[in-house]
């Protein structure tokens, strides 16, 4: 039963990285160019022809220095929308963004716009006002970053781009859809796709839906030793060892990684299948012996010392395992 509800929810999810720039820090685009600085240049109209207009016949970029006087159209950015701001801070982190973290993101910079105008204005120097688009930024917060995230998905859908939005335990990533997997998976020809044997997505279904749970207790509900188990995802970082059990002895206590909650496409325990239902149903009586709980000792040791294993390691989930 816990085997058969873990497998509705292995999904395999790849994430999208940005786009590589060649070595002059350019990068070609159907209606312009782009330059190390990440401004879009699409000609005579441009609102940074006054910067470049096109790329030099030679291939490289000159931008003016930091110490270059700029009009006062340059401190104004085009006007620019929540959703693709937020687009844009999802594409460029490589870590999970939560959604106050993003509004904050977003305030601060407004908040720095602030800052540069009224030192202007104490210098005597000429600063336009805050455009009402940036001003209205200022008031970003988590539930208005939620609904643009909405609305970017429906957009995603609707126009069938290759990605999505998704929540994870630490906020929101970026992930190309599960259909084009096969394709991105040609860039990285070394890897195969990891996979758990029978036996090791049952004992980890057992921690998913009992954490924290002891070696005992996984043992009791298998009916067969677990420490290869254990010791294997451990080495895959999908549970780690989450404190000890206020029982004689002492036993560790295992529970899920947030590389688990990646894994399975899952925010929490909660999403799993029928989880409130097999977390209601009372385990069979676990015991330890003074043997087992050596064991356990030199399994923990084991865990603390020993790398997590590489993806591309399935032999450590071979069909031999018991």
């Amino acid at each position: 039963l816990f085997f058969a509800a873990m497998a509705q929810c292995s999904t395999v999810r790849i994430r999208i990285f940005p786009a590589a720039r060649s070595e002059n820090g350019l990068r070609s685009r159907r209606a312009g160019w782009v330059s190390p600085c990440g401004a879009t240049h699409q000609g005579k109209n441009s609102p940074h022809r006054e910067i470049s207009s096109r790329p030099p016949a030679g291939g490289t970029l000159v931008l003016p220095s930091r110490h270059t006087k700029l009009s006062p159209h340059h401190k104004l950015p085009p006007r620019m929308e929540l959703n693709a701001i937020i687009e844009a801070l999802l594409i460029a982190s490589q870590d999970p963004l939560p959604s106050d973290e993003i509004a904050r993101l977003i305030r601060s910079r407004v908040a720095e716009a602030e800052d540069v105008r009224s030192r202007e204005i104490e210098e005597g120097k000429e600063s336009p006002p805050l455009a009402d688009w940036l001003l209205a930024l200022g008031q970003t917060d988590a539930d208005r970053v939620n609904t643009a995230i909405t609305s970017l998905n429906e957009s995603y859908a609707s126009h069938q781009r290759s990605f999505v939005i998704l929540e994870r335990p630490k906020g929101w990533k970026l992930y190309t859809r599960p259909e084009f997997g096969e394709f991105v998976r040609q860039l990285f020809p070394g890897r195969k796709p990891e996979r758990l044997s029978g036996p090791a997505m049952e004992t980890l279904a057992i921690i998913a839906y009992r954490q924290p749970i002891t070696k005992a207790a996984i043992e009791a509900v298998r009916g067969v030793s677990c420490d290869g188990m254990i010791q294997k995802l451990l080495d895959r970082d999908l549970i780690r060892i989450g404190g000890r059990a206020e029982l004689p002895g002492r036993p560790l206590l295992y529970e899920t990684t947030d590389l688990f909650f990646e894994h399975f496409g899952i925010r929490s325990i909660d999403e799993l299948p029928n989880a409130s239902e097999l977390r209601k149903i009372k385990l069979p009586e676990a015991t330890e012996t003074k043997d087992q709980a050596e064991q356990e000792m030199q399994l923990a040791f084991s865990a603390i010392g020993s790398p997590a294993a590489s993806a591309g390691n399935d032999e450590a989930f071979a069909d031999s395992e018991s």
